[in-house]
């Protein structure tokens, strides 16, 4: 038995019928040509052979007595009949309609009493090249059991390199462990509360200095140094247009800060990723820069269209990792931070120069933001005010009365550049699905995969039902990068030169021995 720390618990002290909190990806598979067998059922015996190597899919919620603290995990078998289940499409559907059942499936919240995973298997998807068969997967693992880096470690233990799983380890047996009795419940709620107040006195003084030097900064109009070496590289390119740029401050009104419906709607979107990375290199950006340029091109058309396209630039809240290189560990390690996109500047190359001067800005914090947000804190009592102030928020509206801190969530995860396989069967797509929150009612999660980069695009449908419009504005953008001419020899950074620390957790490569696939993240 282990007690949630306080921020995975908040995912479901937060979560409601508006607000599910669970995260994922939509997945197109392709079977082997010649293929005779029942998917769902292979799909079943392979993760029961790899349910050894992933404890996130093998624990359940102990809730703890009259909700007084943060529940616990402990040990269960899942039910691979319930936890990996058929739909039956009309024959020859495609992405059109895999994207309208994730828009169906993402408000039905997952069941608290099993292990908070589900894995639905789309059948009746058009035959692909030589009639090989192809499936959709969409996959939805609650936020509270893991983040993105967090799900690309179990990503690692259930898919392969190759259509032949791979030979793992043997696994020690697992002990039988009974069911952990309500005192034992109580004493393991009340045993870390004291300690966890003394680590949140400790590190307060620290994140008061932080955000006091935050304020300064902002209020100086420039990010010091680093702000100065990016004018520099984007001398040449309308670098006026980036003069002061600041991401401390608060987001224009839209129609994406709202309070949510229960309805969503989805857009899966591939870039080309080696043309990309040929763009943003020649620019000097990383493949962050380049994700939030387009995302900002794509936001600045689609609010042009349907107005009011605000004269203030729009603010993405960006979430940050703060897990340490090597760690596996199934549970959250994140923060999050905020980024001017210049969404209010028409001119593209200015635009570009925004976008890099409020990165350089972003970087020069990254280092103080990690540490503002604690990923656990006293539990005691906080479920009955976390529940009671998620149903308050909704009824009273209160993302329509308050200032907006940002207005859309973008998340980079990072991917492999190498296909994989699941079960035999070959990864074709691999598009995140993630959350919407009261008050910012778009969410956009990119993650690399073999030759393409993926974007999900998930929304509100009363906020945004023309998401699937979005998605050709999000390809308009990047043709709107590709076409703008590269910066002159003396203003053009050199290639080492080039920033090569991941800003998001999505921008370092893992080893391609890893396999990988969503997030979420951010």
């Amino acid at each position: 038995m282990k007690q949630l720390a306080g921020l995975d618990a908040s995912f479901l002290f937060l979560e409601t019928p508006e607000m599910p909190m669970h995260v994922g990806a939509l997945h197109i598979f392709e079977l082997p040509a010649g293929y005779r067998g029942n998917y769902v059922r292979d799909l079943r015996a392979h993760m029961a052979s790899r349910l050894p190597y992933a404890p996130a899919l093998r624990r359940k919620l102990a809730l703890m007595p009259m909700n007084l603290a943060s529940p616990a995990w402990v040990d269960a078998t899942p039910d691979l009949e319930q936890h990996i289940v058929a739909i039956k499409l009309p024959r020859g559907s495609g992405q059109a309609e895999l994207e309208q059942q994730v828009g169906l499936l993402h408000p039905v919240l997952l069941d608290r009493s099993r292990p908070l995973w589900k894995f639905h298997v789309f059948e009746g998807l058009a035959n692909g090249p030589g009639g090989t068969k192809r499936y959709g997967l969409y996959t939805q693992l609650h936020h509270a059991a893991v983040d993105g880096q967090a799900a690309v470690a179990l990503a690692h233990a259930i898919l392969d390199l190759s259509p032949e799983p791979r030979a793992l380890p043997d696994m020690p047996a697992r002990a039988d462990r009974s069911a952990p009795g309500t005192t034992q419940l109580l004493r393991r709620a009340l045993a870390g509360q004291w300690q966890q107040t003394l680590n949140i006195a400790k590190a307060l003084p620290g994140a008061v200095s932080t955000l006091a030097q935050m304020a300064a900064q902002s209020a100086g109009g420039a990010a010091g140094g680093v702000m100065s070496d990016v004018m520099a590289r984007v001398k040449g390119q309308a670098a006026s247009g980036s003069k002061g740029v600041s991401n401390l401050s608060l987001a224009p009104r839209t129609r994406l800060n709202a309070t949510l419906s229960p309805e969503r709607v989805f857009c899966g979107v591939s870039l080309p990723l080696a043309e990309l990375n040929a763009v943003r290199r020649r620019h000097g950006a990383s493949l962050n820069d380049a994700v939030l340029m387009i995302c900002s091109g794509a936001l600045r058309r689609y609010f042009a269209k349907h107005g009011p396209l605000p004269r203030k630039s729009l603010i993405a809240a960006v979430p940050v990792s703060t897990r340490a290189k090597g760690d596996t560990t199934a549970n959250n390690q994140a923060s999050m931070t905020v980024f001017s996109l210049g969404t209010h500047i028409a001119d593209p190359a200015k635009r570009l120069a925004h976008v890099l001067a409020a990165s350089a800005a972003m970087k020069s914090n990254l280092d103080h933001v990690k540490g503002l947000m604690p990923t656990d804190f006293p539990s005691l009592g906080v479920p009955w005010l976390m529940e009671g102030a998620a149903a308050l928020y909704k009824r009273a509206g209160v993302a329509e009365k308050i200032p907006p801190i940002a207005n859309v969530a973008i998340s980079n995860v990072p991917g492999p550049t190498v296909p994989l396989y699941m079960a035999g069967a070959k990864m074709l797509k691999n598009y995140p699905t993630s959350i919407v929150v009261h008050g910012m009612a778009l969410n956009i999660t990119v993650q690399t995969y073999n030759d393409a980069l993926d974007m999900g695009l998930i929304a509100c449908a009363q906020a945004m039902p023309e998401v699937a419009e979005l998605g050709e504005h999000v390809q308009a953008a990047f043709a709107e990068f590709a076409a703008l001419p590269a910066p002159s020899a003396e203003a053009a950074p050199a290639a080492k030169k080039t920033p090569r620390k991941a800003v998001t957790p999505a921008t370092k490569k893992p080893r391609a021995s890893a396999p990988t696939q969503k997030r979420a993240s951010r």
